[in-house]
């Protein structure tokens, strides 16, 4: 995705474990509209699969991470009566990775729900 410019993962299968998810959905958020770092930190308080919410730092870390692998973009904008903000919005990159991870969690699900079948029909036997 990233044309091999850039030392990242991001054109390998994205990793569906959880502690990864904060990529994907930051992605999303920005799919949606642009927006700047403090108005993410709010957004992503929305999203419900989220189980707990992580530190604003956590968020500008993984902002600045996708920037430099090409996945967002910045400008910065005039603040209102305030320092100018960094707005960031999704890149062609990003939203390849956005869909491979849509991709990826696709089959992850379809494996849970074929173990859930195996498993019930099993141990309704028993």
């Amino acid at each position: 995705m990233c044309g091999g410019r850039h030392a990242c993962s991001c054109h390998d299968a994205p990793d569906p474990r959880l502690e990864g998810f904060l990529a994907p959905c930051l992605l999303l958020l920005l799919k949606k509209e642009p927006a700047h770092g403090y108005e993410l930190v709010e957004r992503i308080k929305t999203v419900e699969l989220l189980k707990a919410f992580p530190d604003p730092g956590v968020i500008y870390r993984y902002l600045r991470r996708l920037e430099d692998m090409g996945m967002l973009e910045s400008r910065l904008e005039p603040g209102s009566g305030g320092p100018a903000r960094r707005v960031y919005s999704i890149t062609p990159e990003g939203e390849d990775y956005l869909k491979a991870w849509v991709a990826s969690l696709r089959e992850v699900r379809d494996a849970l729900d074929s173990f859930i079948m195996t498993a019930e029909k099993d141990l309704k036997q028993n």
